[in-house]
């Protein structure tokens, strides 16, 4: 009797742990099932050879190389970056179509579009960001704008005006946040990108800028623009001795645009943390972090619930920015 309920015992044993072995062996096959399509794809929601262009390619190819997986970097520019976002928004959370977003789109668009097709903080699975990239307060070399103060007594005056990437940009919302901290008046003229602005700025048809130092810095370095301060929180690694726009008086004053890898909402949470390690490896990089530098960028990495955070404080910083100026889409 002894030995038969031993064998009863032993039994139903063997059946709990075959049990457990299948809960805990369902989620590891999950996991290790990803990816499970011949590809993965990078949306880049702007044309070919901009910051994100380049930073989704770079990712890319480091993915494909610990993956052993073909990843491609798909370009579907439109609507100042909504278009390419609204893809990704809508595509399959299988983690195979992913998105590498720009802060615009995502924290700014929001508040300026009636009618945006999708919602930031409830349509994206946040993954991390990769790069900020703090802008620059640059003036025309002759324009007689010696420092930060001198732009901001003209500007209470209201005979200045300030150049921007188009309505909406970047560019155009920084300035009007720096009108609304400064208490000046500075008018925003948009341009069609970044280049017909920096003609214009160069020629002295506009005289300021807040403009991403890729694009401001080589006509720094040739003397035809200066640069007064970077709009990040503190100093920039690529800019040291250019003070912050919050040290020459306007306290607590940032922005920093950044960019960061997105995939549609519900994604599964195995394939999150995946991505999320790998973008933290990219970026530990020696070889990327040189990359970035050159783009005027710097490296920018956090936990996925916490990117999540951090684009809803975003968000709403920068709704408030668009009510309060009064900013609009042309």
């Amino acid at each position: 009797m002894k030995t038969s309920n031993r064998r009863l015992a032993l039994a139903s044993l063997a059946g709990i742990v075959a049990t457990l072995s299948l809960g805990l062996a369902a989620p590891f096959a999950h996991a290790q099932a990803w990816p499970t399509k011949q590809v993965i794809k990078i949306v880049s929601p702007y044309a070919p050879g901009g910051t994100t262009d380049v930073l989704a390619r770079l990712l890319a190819q480091r993915l494909q190389e610990k993956l052993g997986q073909n990843v491609i970097v798909e370009n579907r520019a439109g609507a100042g970056g909504n278009l390419g976002t609204d893809i990704v928004a809508k595509a399959a959370p299988d983690g195979h179509t992913l998105l590498l977003a720009a802060s615009g789109p995502i924290v700014i668009s929001p508040s300026l579009y009636q009618k945006l097709p999708y919602q930031p903080l409830k349509d994206f699975t946040y993954i991390s960001p990769l790069a900020g990239a703090p802008f620059v307060v640059v003036v025309n070399a002759n324009s007689g704008l010696n420092t930060l103060k001198d732009v901001i007594a003209k500007g209470k005056e209201g005979k200045l005006s300030f150049a921007s990437a188009g309505s909406g940009t970047p560019q155009h919302i920084i300035g009007e946040m720096f009108n609304i901290q400064a208490g000046t008046k500075i008018q925003h003229i948009p341009y069609k990108g970044s280049g017909p602005a920096m003609n214009d700025l160069m020629g002295g048809q506009v005289p300021l800028a807040f403009e991403n130092p890729i694009v401001a810095m080589p006509h720094v370095k040739s003397g035809r623009l200066k640069v007064l301060a970077v709009t990040g929180a503190t100093r920039s690694a690529n800019l040291p001795d250019v003070p912050t726009v919050a040290e020459l008086g306007l306290t607590g004053f940032e922005a920093r645009p950044w960019y960061g890898l997105l995939g549609p909402a519900n994604m599964p949470a195995d394939v999150t943390n995946k991505l999320n390690a790998a973008v933290e490896e990219f970026l530990a990089s020696p070889a990327i972090k040189q990359r970035l530098d050159s783009l005027g960028s710097e490296p920018m990495y956090m936990p996925a619930a916490q990117f999540k955070t951090f684009v809803a404080s975003e968000l709403e910083k920068w709704t408030k920015v668009v009510k309060t100026s009064g900013a609009t889409v042309d």
